[in-house]
């Protein structure tokens, strides 16, 4: 069986082990720790200034409040159904608010009442009638920024109270 040669390289002596480095090992070893710090951070989903946040059924919710209304970002996880994570907070059998912005990240289907089913995926505009279950298509969560008004969004958004074909 042959030795392994042992790889001599220049490099520079490290003065805490008195070792010797590969300066090329040096700098792939901090091109990677720099790559996965830019793999961590995520703007779309990091801490927001001056949000209240807190978790409900499984969603993340951060709220600031913009003037009259209220700005959100929910993160709805994979796997998330309304109706499984939510109806047991809500004590309804659908969800009865509206919802109005803009999925950033991932994939939702709606499902009203009436058996209506409305698919929404980013980048897209959303505007979502009381009265629906939704759940997250695929392994990616939703993350949708929404604009509400607390309980006056559907009469200033000028919205249905429930979904209608008209």
């Amino acid at each position: 069986m042959a030795k392994k040669k042992k790889a001599t390289t220049k490099g520079t002596k490290n003065a805490k082990k008195g070792t010797k480095k590969s300066t090329r090992s040096v700098k792939v070893k901090k091109a990677a720790k720099h790559s996965a710090k830019a793999r961590i951070f995520d703007s779309l989903v990091a801490p927001i200034k001056g949000a209240t946040s807190r978790e409900i059924g499984s969603v993340k919710l951060d709220v600031v409040n913009a003037g009259g209304a209220r700005v959100k970002r929910m993160i709805y996880p994979p796997g998330f159904r309304w109706s499984k994570a939510m109806k047991p907070v809500t004590g309804t059998d659908r969800c009865m608010h509206a919802h109005v912005g803009f999925i950033a990240r991932g994939e939702i289907h709606i499902e009203y009442g009436d058996g209506c089913i409305v698919e929404f995926k980013a980048p897209q505009v959303v505007a979502i009638d009381p009265g629906h279950d939704g759940w997250v298509v695929g392994r990616e969560p939703v993350v949708m920024i929404e604009f509400d008004f607390e309980g006056r969004t559907i009469e200033k958004l000028g919205m249905p109270a429930e979904h209608r074909h008209d």
